[in-house]
């Protein structure tokens, strides 16, 4: 239905000058006026649901944090508040579709849905000045909606282990730039980081890794720092993010890898590995032989346990199980793999991968989910329903597509914030690569070698973080911003619309609002490109 967000303020005759500049994501449509109006000290809104108050909530925090007096209040004849008010709904318009009106009557935000209404109230945020000068609102008509549906942001939790605070503030940045999915990178070698009740001894023994490597995985010799590391989230904890992440309309991905990069799984669990181990979580990073073992029993067993307490956590649509960077060594010499192998007759240990996959799949749809996978599980055959992640170029998720499968984007040249940003020598240690945030911006998540039929299941696309090299969280700011910000540009602007000159200029006034939010982004690399 439609919502309008109505404020009342004072006409004032000075100029809008350079609000332009605010706008991160560039809406699709932006006429601007030549006057502007102050915002007065006291604000009342008007808002006839509950829904509807917690959206205007983001809005009066704001403006509360901006020294106005703001309160909520029933409707009333006698005032122009700002308000919220449900109309009929445009079925021809996109859910997350919003227009802003600002002239001589106020400002009106109206939305065909909820998560129209809260990007509008974030693009209304970003109209204002920022912090220390007069808060008023230039006259304006925006018209506004998303390119893709799927606009997302990664993080890896397992190499290095993130607080809450932190996660939230990401997902924050992430919201108020209009993107809606958060993936999150909860188990791999290196750690375990989600509490699972069936399993103790995944919180109690695979959250932590005897010490870390000290610089890069290819320096020699390779050096540690001797000092145990280790973290792990509550199912309270991320029942707490998820329900903040629900508030803010984004929708988080978890992510179980399977069947490779589990020795901090097996290390709890050893019989779930081939021989038996001893295992130990990785203390390093890359790529390890020992995996889940494809031939038990048992390892299906306790991965669908898991998943049952995953999906009960997390309410969206899609769970991420991985499937990348899984050695076949250990299958290849398994009596139970081998065995696997001949039982279902399969033709090599691909094929073994891909029956994995599938069984997993299978189970996920039953509980009426769909599950992501990396490119990797095209290889032997892939998934009836599976959605793919094509990192390792755009070859993955173009077969994908052909094949009619959901496809998201996020080729590691263009989507890899782990790489530099900037001349190495300046730069903090990174895994290597160079991802620079005009090459960012540059991204196009619709490869020409697709028939426009086929280009309708590129659902979107997304970033990624992995912190190999990342162990704080100025560092973690650092890394992803203004890069993520100029993605954000990628997969909500229309194409057209899209300029890195006019990202600049936007940004240079944006990122007086990122200074007082505290966020520690890279403050060179706009003026380096």
């Amino acid at each position: 239905m439609y919502r309008w967000l109505i404020i009342s303020c004072l006409i004032s005759s000075s100029l809008w000058a350079q609000i332009e500049s605010a706008l991160v994501p560039q809406p699709a449509q932006v006429n601007w006026g030549t006057k502007k109006f102050v915002i007065p000290k006291t604000v009342v809104i008007e808002a006839l649901s509950i829904e509807d108050q917690n959206i205007g909530q983001f809005l009066v925090d704001y403006l509360k944090e901006r020294k106005v007096n703001v309160t909520f209040a029933p409707k009333t004849r006698e005032t122009r508040p700002i308000t919220l008010v449900r109309m009929l709904p445009d079925t021809l318009l996109p859910e997350a579709y919003y227009e802003i009106s600002v002239n001589e009557k106020g400002a009106a935000i109206r939305a065909t849905q909820s998560v129209g209404l809260f990007y509008g109230v974030q693009t209304l945020i970003q109209l204002l000045p920022p912090h220390g000068e007069q808060l008023d609102l230039p006259y304006v008509e925006i018209k506004d909606y998303p390119r893709f549906q799927y606009r997302g942001m990664h993080l890896d939790v397992s190499r290095h282990f993130f607080s809450v605070r932190q996660i939230k503030k990401y997902i924050d940045l992430l919201a108020h730039h209009k993107m809606n999915r958060f993936h999150w990178h909860l188990t791999d070698d290196q750690g375990w980081r989600i509490a699972i009740k069936k399993y103790p001894k995944l919180q109690e023994v695979a959250s932590h890794r005897n010490e870390t490597l000290i610089g890069h995985y290819n320096s020699k010799p390779q050096k540690y720092d001797g000092k145990s590391y280790g973290g792990f989230y509550t199912q309270d904890e991320i029942k707490e993010v998820v329900k903040y992440a629900a508030a803010r309309f984004v929708t988080i991905v978890p992510e179980i890898e399977m069947p490779g990069h589990a020795l901090a799984a097996l290390s709890a669990y050893p019989q779930l590995g081939c021989t038996g181990g001893p295992y130990q979580a990785a203390t390093k990073w890359g790529v390890f032989d020992d995996v889940f073992c494809a031939g038990k029993e048992e390892t299906f067993e306790f991965l669908q346990s898991v998943l049952d307490e995953v999906m009960a956590l997390f309410p969206g649509q899609y769970i991420h199980v991985g499937g990348d960077e899984c050695p076949k060594e250990r299958w290849k010499k398994c009596p139970n793999c081998q065995a696997r192998i001949k039982k279902e007759g399969l033709k090599d240990e691909h094929q073994l991968q891909s029956y994995f996959i599938q069984r997993i799949e299978k189970y996920v749809n039953s509980k009426g989910k769909r599950i992501i996978g990396w490119d990797e599980i095209l290889e032997g055959g892939l998934a009836p329903n599976a959605t793919v992640m094509s990192w390792r170029g755009e070859a993955g998720g173009i077969a994908a597509a052909k094949q009619q499968h959901e496809v998201i984007m996020t080729p590691e040249n263009w989507c890899y914030l782990d790489h530099y940003q900037a001349e190495p020598k300046n730069e903090p240690l990174a895994i290597g690569g160079m991802t620079t945030v005009e090459e960012v911006y540059s991204y196009e998540p619709l490869p020409t070698q697709l028939s426009s039929e086929e280009q309708k299941f590129i659902m979107g696309a997304q970033v990624n973080l992995w912190t190999e090299y990342i162990s704080s969280d100025a560092q973690l700011e650092y890394m992803a911003y203004p890069r993520a910000w100029a993605f954000a540009e990628v997969v909500w602007t229309q194409k057209e619309k899209r300029n890195f000159a006019g990202f600049k200029k936007r940004m240079s006034l944006h990122l007086k609002t990122m200074d007082h939010w505290k966020v520690n982004y890279a403050k060179h690399i706009l003026t380096n490109n």
